[in-house]
């Protein structure tokens, strides 16, 4: 296992070298705490602030600072707030990857973020994104299965459609 500083320095330079491998600029901003975004991907005149969350669980915790009284929704508003409408968020995902394999990378805007992290167990709203995730017997979302839209996964087909709606 990786401690979280070097979960997000790796993912960070992942997503940058696959953008990279797409025939796209790529500038890292340099930094701790750096507002909204770690890089901008440039093509010709446009121009992609990228957020980047790296885990090796098989989720992203986004909304948890912003909970209160469980209301799960209430909280994805609050984050959705944060963040601007056209950040791209990069997902990357290390948990069951090889050494010498690339991890799982995803991209997605903050509306559509929000949108999964509120039909989460069965329309109650979570903190969490999960990559997939099987609600137990136990467990609100009894019976359903959250998982990252197929849609998402990291492509030039999919670069090229975020551009485009930029």
């Amino acid at each position: 296992m990786m401690k979280q500083f070097h979960v997000g320095v790796a993912a960070e330079a992942f997503v940058a070298a696959q953008f990279a491998r797409c025939g796209y600029d790529v500038s890292v901003q340099y930094g701790a705490n750096q507002p909204e975004y770690d890089l901008v991907v440039v093509k010709g005149d446009k121009l992609m602030k990228v957020s980047v969350k790296g885990s090796q669980e098989g989720s992203w915790g986004l909304t948890q600072s912003f909970i209160k009284n469980a209301d799960y929704h209430g909280a994805v508003d609050k984050w959705l707030e944060k963040h601007h409408k056209k950040t791209i968020f990069a997902f990357v995902q290390f948990k069951d990857v090889l050494l010498n394999e690339a991890p799982r990378l995803y991209l997605a805007f903050p509306a559509d973020i929000a949108d999964i992290l509120k039909s989460s167990a069965k329309g109650r709203g979570e903190t969490i994104l999960y990559e997939k995730k099987v609600w137990s017997a136990k467990a609100v979302g009894y019976g359903t299965v959250d998982k990252i839209p197929d849609t998402w996964k990291f492509s030039p087909e999919r670069i090229d459609e975020i551009f485009n709606l930029i």
